[in-house]
């Protein structure tokens, strides 16, 4: 089989003017600023904060003088994928057997479940935490990203942030569909930012399923 087979997932959700952002963040303003009636052409405009909706965190982001976007390698944005299912735990704990399914330069993806919720108060209030052991064994691994369908991987004072970015591991957050993973044991993630001097970015996050053969 061929590159043919492959069957794409969308991780994301979709960028709304007036959408939901982390709290204190900047909102989300998109306006339709010209329109083919009366202008020829159509036009929009984008406000933003670079933490709204699915997104990426770069280093600098909570590393003085850490590495912005633009300073990432590409191949940080595209890599292996592993899905652990770590639902219905407010603190997602190490386990032994993470061993055997993260390898060094995994993009990990914690299904949480807890984008149902996206959308409303509690979905930034109360969602589940990862906790420092875990957060060490992803640093040890040496792994490429670690995303989640989550706000966060933390609260105040944000040291699982800080862990994980002081050596070189970005973030993907606010993921989406990950229950759409469930069961597959070969796919790729991809999340290409903008080329932008900055710490964080909205992303476009696909999961490209393949046959095992492929992988």
């Amino acid at each position: 089989m061929g590159d043919s087979a492959a069957r794409l997932i969308d991780l994301s959700h979709p960028l709304c003017d007036g959408m939901p952002v982390y709290p204190g963040d900047d909102p989300v303003r998109i306006q339709q600023t010209r329109t083919v009636e009366h202008d020829g052409y159509t036009y929009f405009r984008l406000e933003t904060g670079m933490h709204a909706g699915t997104h990426l965190d770069a280093p600098l982001h909570m590393v003085s003088g850490g590495v912005p976007i633009s300073g990432l390698p590409l191949e940080t944005f595209t890599g292996r994928g592993c899905l652990l299912d770590v639902r219905g735990q407010p603190v997602i704990e190490y386990k032994p057997e993470y061993v055997q399914l993260v390898h060094p330069g995994d993009i990990v993806l914690l299904w949480t479940d807890h984008s149902r919720l996206f959308g409303t108060e509690e979905y930034f209030a109360q969602h589940p935490v990862v906790s420092d052991a875990l957060a060490e064994f992803f640093a040890a691994r040496g792994i490429k990203m670690l995303g989640m369908d989550l706000p966060s991987p933390d609260r105040a004072p944000f040291g699982v942030h800080r862990r994980l970015l002081g050596v070189g591991i970005p973030l993907l957050e606010n993921l989406a569909n990950l229950d759409a993973l469930q069961g597959e044991k070969s796919f790729e993630v991809t999340a290409f930012p903008l080329k932008v001097d900055v710490e964080g970015c909205p992303v476009r996050v696909v999961a490209r399923v393949m046959p095992n053969a492929l992988l």
